[in-house]
């Protein structure tokens, strides 16, 4: 018996180098096994071992990932982490922060260490020096560069020169492929792609971890559920960030018969006191996991381009994000699966029964009712 070639589309009178089978078959049964499946390869295109992100990286011992912030981009930042953690899961993770976020890095079930980096002025020869030696003493194997910063770059050139680098080159060719219109999450997951690292989580970060049990703080100030969370404030360097209308917004949902709540940071405290409802500052201020806890118990966040309003949606709570000019949803990546966006050229101008009519329209019936 004669039997073809398995290569695709081979015309075997014309090609003096095929290899026949069942001449092979006949003769060396032992070649004849090793060429089928070497062809089968071929045609199924299999992935070799070599090519897998897993075992090409298996010789990493040390990794650094640079995120310094801020407080949303960390946030969004936890599912590239996770990915990163399951291509290196052997590997010593250290993560180089803002001094101001590291509760938050010991929290995070990826990271085995932090390093501390204020970003003083890089003509502080000092500080760098100090910097410098902080990573020397870690060592790193490789460098995720989440950051990918002006500052970072600076690192990679100047103090940590020779391990290998994960990062989105600021040439011309990688600003075509990875433009500032690009969805944040995007970025993320085309950067560990193109570096051959996993990416299954980077476009779905889940912060499940990061929220405290908070049925006492809510007992306590007699909180009862359904209820709506709003974040009103945002960063005092963002002031036209802030929709003026909350407090407008929080009469009508008290009038459907929902308990309506705020949690104000530092700076917030005087805003939240003006709009009705419960505002949650336990013995002062809740912090972030009791905030992501408040969060995640709520019925449906309403809330303005802010940190808070993230973590409500990577909690994947149902929610509505306010936007201005200042930049789009897309960009920031901050509407999920449940939390959407509205976005108009000018907040002063978005009505409460817009607002309004998107909570009606998201929560259940009965949930009203109650």
């Amino acid at each position: 018996m004669l039997w073809p070639c398995l290569r695709p589309k081979c015309a075997q009178s014309q090609e003096k180098n095929c290899v026949h089978l069942g001449f092979l078959t006949e003769s060396f049964p032992a070649m004849a096994e090793a060429v089928i499946v070497n062809q089968i390869k071929l045609i199924l295109v299999l992935p070799s071992a070599s090519n897998h992100p897993a075992s090409k990286h298996q010789s990493i011992k040390r990794v650094l990932v640079i995120k310094h912030g801020a407080f949303g981009d960390i946030i969004q930042a936890q599912g590239a982490m996770r990915d990163i953690r399951q291509t290196f899961p052997a590997a010593k993770i250290a993560v180089l922060s803002e001094p101001g976020f590291s509760k938050i890095w010991q929290r995070c079930p990826y990271v085995d260490e932090i390093i501390t980096d204020a970003r003083e002025p890089r003509w502080r020869l000092d500080i760098m020096w100090q910097l410098r030696g902080k990573l020397y003493a870690f060592d790193p194997d490789y460098v995720v560069d989440l950051q990918n910063s002006n500052r970072s770059a600076f690192y990679r050139h100047y103090l940590l020169p020779k391990p290998t680098w994960s990062f989105i080159d600021k040439a011309k060719s990688a600003k075509a492929q990875f433009p500032k219109s690009m969805p944040s999450l995007e970025r993320k997951a085309g950067q560990l792609r193109q570096s051959d690292l996993q990416y299954q989580h980077v476009m779905r970060p889940d912060i499940s971890w990061f929220a405290n049990d908070v049925a006492k703080i809510l007992t306590d100030a007699n909180v009862q559920q359904p209820y709506i969370a709003l974040i009103p404030g945002c960063s005092a360097r963002h002031p036209h960030k802030r929709w003026t209308k909350y407090g407008q917004l929080a009469k009508a949902l008290l009038d459907d018969g929902f308990d309506v709540v705020t949690v104000p940071g530092p700076d917030e405290l005087d805003l939240c006191a003006q709009i009705p409802g419960t505002t949650l500052t336990g013995d002062r201020f809740l912090d972030w996991f009791d905030l992501a806890g408040v969060l995640q118990q709520a019925e449906f966040v309403v809330g303005n381009d802010t940190g808070p309003t993230h973590i409500a949606a990577h909690l994947d709570r149902p929610g509505l994000a306010l936007f201005g000019p200042h930049t789009t949803a897309q960009s920031t990546s901050i509407a999920s699966r449940r939390l959407e966006a509205i976005e108009t050229d000018d907040l002063n101008k978005l009505t409460v029964d817009t607002v309004l009519k998107h909570v009606r329209d998201a929560v259940s019936p009965r949930a009203v009712q109650g």
